[in-house]
């Protein structure tokens, strides 16, 4: 067959990158030179794509990074990232075991709301994280990581209640809690987010499964 034997429906797009990226390495390096949000492009220091082991037993899954996220490239490394640290190490895990994103790999200017085109945006990066590292858990950290993937669903009904989704042909297994920072703004709060963490581990030990 020659070119002049092609009509211009048998032209092919190519594959999207992110989908044929094999490795989170590969992913990362491609997601820090997105230019698909203008206003994110113009403001960030870096891209924030994620950090920990490519075979972590839990995804956590936050709103975007903030001021402290964007000087460092890494997630949670400010107050609620160290509250966060603080959670895990009292249900028996440490940061090195877990992955950590976030919503946007971007930090918003001013720290406001990720707008819901930022978040379709980068939606492709975060179901091809997910998709490499098939986590048993899903912790979605707040209002924002739950509407992703529950959008009908409300975070302060929702919290500690499991419940599965297929996410790029993988069926997966996703807990929404409250996010840390409410843990530092709402000190009354602490009990509750601190109680609500031990599903995590209950869940790995096999004593809580997802609601059917």
């Amino acid at each position: 067959m020659t070119d002049h034997d092609l009509s211009q429906g048998d032209f092919f797009a190519p594959p999207d990158p992110i989908l044929t990226c094999g490795t989170i390495a590969d992913l990362h390096d491609l997601a820090r030179g997105c230019t698909r949000c203008e206003e994110l492009v113009e403001a960030r220091t870096q891209v924030v794509p994620g950090v920990g082991p490519p075979d972590a037993r839990v995804f956590f899954i936050g709103e975007a990074p903030g001021r402290r996220e964007d000087a460092q490239g890494e997630p949670f490394v400010g107050d609620a990232g160290a509250y966060l640290t603080e959670l895990l190490e009292k249900i028996g895990l440490s940061r090195g075991e877990v992955f950590i994103s976030n919503i946007v790999k971007c930090r918003p200017p001013e720290n406001r709301n990720p707008k819901t085109p930022e978040i379709e945006n980068c939606a492709p990066y975060l179901e091809r994280q997910l998709a490499l590292i098939k986590p048993e858990l899903v912790v979605l950290l707040g209002r924002f990581a739950l509407e992703r993937f529950f959008p009908r669903e409300k975070i302060t009904e929702s919290a500690g209640v499991p419940r599965r989704k297929t996410i790029a042909g993988h069926e997966m297994t996703f807990l929404p809690l409250l996010h840390p920072a409410f843990g530092i703004r709402r000190q009354d709060l602490k009990p509750e987010i601190e109680k609500s963490f031990w599903k995590i581990r209950e869940m790995l030990d096999g004593a809580g499964g997802p609601a059917e």
